[in-house]
């Protein structure tokens, strides 16, 4: 398998796993909405799990290796910036999905959760656009 072939089957994948995520995502909505803590529970644990693996995929497989900090560094090149901004927004997703998960698990606060929901749905969606635009975009080429 060549290397052009590689990065194609990888951006595949993970084109793939970021509309199972959206479906993922898309069941804790549907149960949120019909106020069933206990599915929303299971349903963004599901998503959690899913999340970090697939990050911790992206970050593996596509982003140089970091220089252990998320700040600007002067000398960084174009590709350098943009995996720094890329795993800057998956810890923060990651954050935001964690918060969710630990409120519904902890105290079935479905309400607090519908109320983090919003922002999370506008940076997954925005980052997935990104990743795919900017970054899987050039990887099947």
């Amino acid at each position: 398998m060549s290397a052009a072939e590689t990065g194609e089957a990888l951006a595949g994948r993970l084109r793939a796993e970021h509309r199972k995520l959206d479906a993922l995502f898309g069941g804790f909505l549907a149960a949120a909405a019909q106020g069933d803590a206990e599915a929303a529970e299971a349903a963004i644990a599901a998503f959690d799990d899913m999340l970090r693996r697939h990050t911790a995929l992206e970050e593996e497989r596509l982003f140089p290796p970091a220089a252990g900090k998320l700040v600007a560094r002067p000398d960084e090149d174009a590709v350098a910036a943009l995996a720094r901004a890329l795993r800057l927004e998956h810890v923060q997703i990651r954050e935001l999905s964690g918060m969710m998960r630990r409120l519904l698990g902890e105290s079935k606060d479905l309400e607090g959760v519908r109320r983090l929901a919003g922002s999370l749905a506008r940076r997954w969606d925005a980052h997935t656009a990104r990743e795919e635009t900017e970054l899987l975009g050039s990887a099947a080429q």
